[in-house]
């Protein structure tokens, strides 16, 4: 997030392009490079509930430049973990929402809930996620144990449209 450029964000295809990120070392030093895993430079699609509220971030804070970074800090430069909070309001904001205790972190995790949810396979969940291996990924499969139920009632309606029809028809290869 603190190594976004404007650049990297397009409204009109409603995609992020995750592509670098900033390190602080223990010296302070801001470093920009990769991001943590080979599977972090990535194309991510934006919710299109998200795109009204970026809008208005992009026209009202970022430069019109295409190399101006989305969430600057300060001065202009990377944001820096320890200013998050000071810089948002985070803990103020996240009070008067009535989620005191949430952390920006629990975002992501509840997005990489929402996705895993979406049916979609482990392969484009850890893409989407920018994860290399499964393990990290797993840990939101949590998410999708409720799919069990749905599963369990897709059943249920194939064997009662299959006692109406007849065990014939319910044999019958499906093309």
């Amino acid at each position: 997030m603190s190594a976004l450029r404007r650049s990297d964000i397009d409204l009109n295809t409603g995609t992020v392009r995750v592509r670098a990120a900033f390190v602080e070392r223990s010296t302070g030093e801001m470093v920009l490079g990769p991001p943590k895993s080979k599977a972090g430079r990535r194309i991510v699609g934006i919710p299109q509930a998200v795109i009204p509220p970026l809008r208005e971030h992009l026209t009202t804070y970022v430069p019109d430049d295409p190399g101006a970074l989305v969430f600057p800090g300060v001065k202009g430069g990377p944001l820096r973990r320890s200013g998050f909070n000071t810089r948002t309001r985070w803990v103020d904001v996240v009070k008067d929402m009535g989620l005191p205790g949430l952390h920006l972190h629990d975002l992501r995790h509840t997005g990489n809930m929402f996705a895993a949810e979406s049916g979609a396979g482990l392969k484009d969940l850890m893409a989407r996620m920018g994860h290399d291996n499964v393990r990290a990924a797993m840990i939101y499969q949590h998410a999708v144990r409720g799919a069990d139920r749905a599963i369990t009632d897709a059943i249920d309606r194939q064997i009662n449209r299959s006692e109406d029809d007849g065990p014939a028809e319910a044999m019958a290869p499906v093309s």
